[in-house]
């Protein structure tokens, strides 16, 4: 599909029960931090998986969780014995549970349940912090990672994060769930980037109905660009283990490869969820976690595996042409309705794409597009990549785009592909 990272989850050892609340398997319940969770292999394997991604050119990026370690059982029953490093009372907070409403307690209090306790580790502590220090030196060292995700950010005291990620050398992302861009921007002063949850929310809501609203989409786009410190280091994504599938808000797939396209020519790093190249329709945890080994991997027959493909492959073409074009903060060109138009990068190298809520059973019409807009020329020839369509612009720059059924259309100069394979070139 064109990727050039994958991100794992946690790869720890975890509770061994199987709980009410489910088993350890996705790794976010850890008790030793210094041995490898055996339902995913073990240390020969995870070097053996980063030697292959490096050896591809590719990077490999790991999900932490520095907040918490997983207990089955109570809150206030908690064998601190269990855990490793951390294997004594004095490193956590006491018992409470959360009140969202209240960041102090956020950062204080237990995520989690009765059923599986998530006990808070005091990371503003210098012993804690130390010992996570080393850690993740050893970690990122031991197997030559290039990045990591750090899980359950908005539960950790932000001084934190600085002597970490100088610890860890490493590229970080952490997870805000959050959709006000004044709660989660401010995160991207401790880590170098953040999850762009306030932009999920407003693409979900945008695209998981004819009837969703663009207006709130284009408004959030320009907050973010606004509000947060750099866009174009945050992580874009429709899908994630936290969420219900995006194919179990609708099973519309025109909608499905508008939100999609939407996520991955957005500022920022695109993340795709495994399995969301198959559309797959899990809903809330844990049936959004399907395993994907079932699906038997199907790449022609699955519309959205060559539909990511294409986008990648020309996000890519764009990166290689110029790669200013990843700093160059995308912006709404036009929008109504039902259609928001989208620019990213500089003239002669800019991808301009339309995206639409109306659905497969969307009407055929044509949207003109202004040269003062999208940057094309006079006379430029422009190749449509989803469907491998050439458009011209006309005496003054502007293009007339052809849109059907709903799809997203995505132009780029064709000038700019000559030897790219994209639509054959």
């Amino acid at each position: 599909m064109g990727f050039t990272a994958i991100w794992i989850s946690p790869v720890v050892e975890n509770l061994p029960q199987d709980t009410a609340d489910g088993a350890g398997y996705h790794g976010y319940w850890a008790q030793n931090i210094y041995e490898i969770n055996s339902n995913f292999g073990d240390g020969a394997d995870l070097q053996a998986l980063s030697s292959a991604l490096h050896s591809r050119g590719m990077y490999l990026m790991v999900d932490v969780v520095p907040n918490h370690m997983g207990y089955a059982g109570c809150g206030t029953c908690v064998d601190y014995s269990d855990f490793y490093p951390f294997n004594s009372q004095s490193y956590f907070h006491p018992y409470c549970e959360i009140d969202y409403n209240n960041q102090t307690s956020v950062e204080l209090c237990w995520e989690g349940d009765n059923t599986v306790a998530l006990a808070d580790l005091r990371t503003e502590d210098s012993n804690v912090l130390h010992m996570w220090e080393t850690w993740i030196g050893q970690l990122v060292a031991n197997y030559s990672i290039d990045g990591i995700r750090i899980d359950s950010s908005a539960e950790i005291d932000t001084a934190f994060f600085q002597p970490f990620l100088e610890a860890a050398g490493v590229y970080g992302v952490g997870e805000v769930d959050n959709g006000n861009p004044t709660y989660v921007c401010p995160y991207q002063e401790y880590i170098d980037g953040v999850l762009n949850y306030p932009a999920y929310y407003w693409i979900t809501q945008a695209f998981q109905s004819t009837s969703g609203s663009i207006s709130n989409l284009v408004n959030g786009i320009n907050t973010m660009k606004s509000t947060c410190a750099d866009t174009t280091l945050l992580g874009s994504f429709l899908e994630n283990h936290d969420n219900p599938r995006f194919a179990y808000l609708t099973p519309d797939l025109s909608l499905a490869k508008n939100a999609i396209a939407f996520t991955m020519l957005a500022d920022g790093i695109p993340i795709v969820y495994a399995g969301q190249e198959q559309h797959f329709s899990g809903g809330p945890v844990p049936a959004n976690r399907e395993a994907l080994w079932l699906s038997g991997y199907p790449t022609t027959t699955q519309p959205l595996y060559n539909h990511i493909a294409q986008l990648n492959q020309l996000r890519n073409r764009a990166v290689f042409m110029g790669r200013d074009y990843l700093t160059y903060m995308a912006w709404p060109i036009y929008s109504d309705g039902a259609t928001i138009a989208m620019r990213k990068g500089f003239d002669g190298n800019q991808v301009v794409a339309v995206f639409s809520n109306k659905g497969a059973g969307g009407n055929a019409y044509t949207l003109r597009l202004p040269a003062a807009n999208t940057g094309f020329q006079a006379g430029e020839q422009v190749v449509e990549i989803l469907a491998c369509q050439s458009v011209t612009a006309d005496g003054s720059g502007a293009v007339a785009v052809p849109m059907a059924q709903g799809l997203p259309r995505v132009l780029y100069p064709a000038s700019q592909i000559a030897g790219s394979g994209i639509c054959g070139h």
